[in-house]
């Protein structure tokens, strides 16, 4: 069954549960606020599985809609989704689920204020993956900053506020000079001369002849030139006869900031440990699982295809008698981030007083530096496991917060130096625990293997000691991981408060059970998760490097038959 308006249903429900929270329940009725919004934010879940059916084999944008919005500067409510979008939505909906389930027993205050900015943050992020108006994007990016703001500010720890406001400034600022950037693309669409060269070829690349998208994407080619327009295929195609020189470069980078302080790259990254550290256990789930994407998606959706020269240029700098380019620096911040990550990480298990959290959100810094490695590779190998280790870093990220959490309930500490032993008094707890840093380190079977494998074939393929730098800080991962488990879980239980501990409950297992099975899913079988992302890949890879020798087998875009509505 087809649902009418799927991604507008799929973006909008959660605010309208956020409302039935605020207007229908009493503040002091904690237990059926919390029943209510877990329920809520599983139905949401359940109306997002319907992408799946996303056409893997046409590829391009599907489940388009398309409406009047702001007509005066040409911004339209246009949705849609490629394969790439179809399942970071999907695992935002399901982190959804995870973390209102997680919260029952952590938050014991304002619950109502709690679960409205809960489901107020997801509407925002399915937003940002669902637009296809570069208006309605940056609209919803920045309204996600909001609810963010106030999870860590209200229920974070003790040094809650200055996380809360570092994190809010550092977006911000990023989020302003990418404003620069969305205005001057706005201009540029208005100049007929430049898009007048556009080929039919990159038409073709975007959008298939035939399809709806390319219905879409012809009318934003004609809003062009009566006055401008914000449609991303547009902009992308646009960006395939920008002229490399300065303005190219600029405009690159003022995406690239905005992009990079949500991944975050080295060295934009110091907002994130404190926001991971004071942020509730859903909070940290969210942001790791789903909110870090936001830059990563933005580099794959805007960064390469608006600007492919920049992204691939290897010579527009001169500096003290070397010659560098864009791309060198960007690898180089990411190979910088993997390493850095790993060593900050491996910190925290060695000193007296480390902190659990704080390890693992080092470690992210790391994780994205990998992704950002493979979308640099600019070749599908890199592509494809940079697009699949979002989706396993949301996996595994948000599994060790959980678990982070499920200890810190327990024992309200976080020092890796107070545990010991606890495999001996909670065996259920070490188990998954175990089965997480397994998937942290890139054990085979398990899906981070799968997408390092690729993003690391891919930066190989690009330059071998890129990959050679990079396989440090993943052997620095090992270690780090290794060393923390040990720690935690080897040994005998020297520490009293521990002797008692109560393994994990039916709840907690409930949230923690899929986040496992998902992981061993992917390791095992990984195609029909490649399926998805493959089309929007290769459509990139010819965007920015059309001379790329795909192989025969390699898919090409044939025409589909795709959901579109008009008001």
């Amino acid at each position: 069954m087809k649902i009418p308006y799927l991604l507008s249903v799929i973006t909008w429900l959660p605010l309208v549960g956020a409302l039935i929270i605020l207007f229908a329940f009493k503040k002091d009725n904690a237990r059926g606020i919390k029943r209510f919004a877990t329920a809520w934010f599983g139905l949401v879940f359940l109306v997002s599985l319907a992408l799946l059916a996303y056409n893997r084999a046409a590829g391009g944008m599907q489940f388009i809609e398309d409406c009047q919005w702001i007509p005066i500067i040409g911004a339209r409510y246009q949705m849609g989704v490629d394969g790439v979008a179809v399942l970071l939505i999907v695992l935002t909906t399901l982190l959804g689920v995870i973390a209102a389930l997680s919260s029952w027993e952590y938050i014991g205050k304002r619950e109502q204020e709690y679960y409205v900015l809960l489901l107020l943050l997801q509407a925002a992020v399915v937003g940002v993956f669902a637009s296809m108006d570069l208006f309605l994007f940056y609209l919803f990016f920045e309204v996600s900053l909001v609810p963010m703001y106030f999870l860590i500010g209200i229920w974070g720890g003790e040094r809650r506020l200055y996380a809360a406001i570092k994190f809010f400034l550092y977006t911000l600022v990023g989020s302003v000079i990418m404003l620069l950037g969305v205005l001057k693309m706005y201009f540029l669409t208005q100049d007929a001369a430049l898009t007048g060269t556009i080929t039919p070829a990159v038409m073709d690349n975007l959008a298939a002849a035939g399809t709806e998208a390319r219905a879409v994407l012809d009318n934003a080619r004609a809003a062009a030139g009566a006055g401008g327009t914000f449609n991303i295929m547009f902009l992308q195609a646009l960006g395939s006869v920008l002229p490399m020189g300065t303005m190219q470069v600029l405009l690159f980078f003022a995406f690239a900031i905005g992009f990079a302080i949500k991944v975050p790259m080295w060295p934009f990254h110091t907002w994130l440990p404190d926001a991971h550290v004071e942020a509730p256990t859903a909070g940290s789930v969210i942001l790791a699982g789903i909110l870090l994407k936001l830059g990563t998606y933005g580099f794959f959706r805007f960064n390469l295809p608006m600007f492919p020269e920049a992204a691939k240029d290897l010579s527009y700098f001169h500096l003290f008698g070397a010659t560098f380019g864009v791309r060198h620096i960007m690898v180089a911040l990411a190979i910088i981030g993997i390493i850095y990550g790993a060593l900050a990480a491996m910190y925290f298990v060695v000193v007296k007083d480390g902190d659990v959290k704080k390890l693992v959100a080092y470690s992210s810094v790391s994780s994205m530096g990998i992704v950002m490695l493979g979308l640099f590779a600019l070749n599908p190998n890199g592509l494809n496991g940079a697009v699949l280790h979002m989706i396993n870093h949301g996996i595994y990220s948000a599994a060790l917060f959980l678990l982070v959490g499920i200890i810190y309930e327990r024992r309200h500490t976080r020092k890796v130096s107070e545990f010991g032993g606890l495999s001996h008094v909670m065996p259920g707890y070490a188990t998954v625990f175990l089965a997480m840093t397994m998937t942290a380190i890139g054990l085979p079977l398990l899906c981070v293997f799968i997408s390092e494998f690729l993003a690391m074939r891919g930066a190989f393929e690009a330059q071998p000691w890129w990959a050679a730098w990079a396989a440090l800080g993943i052997i620095l991962n090992a270690g780090y991981m290794l060393w923390l488990y040990q720690r935690m879980f080897f040994g005998h239980v020297d520490n009293p408060k521990n002797e008692n501990l109560s393994d994990m409950n039916g709840r907690e297992w409930a949230y923690m059970l899929p986040l496992v099975l998902l992981s061993l899913w992917i390791g095992v079988y990984p195609k029909p998760f490649i399926e998805y992302v493959q089309r929007p890949v290769n459509a990139v890879v010819r965007q920015v490097r059309p001379d790329y020798p795909f192989q025969p087998s390699a898919p090409q875009q044939t025409p589909t038959t795709a959901r579109v509505e008009h008001k």
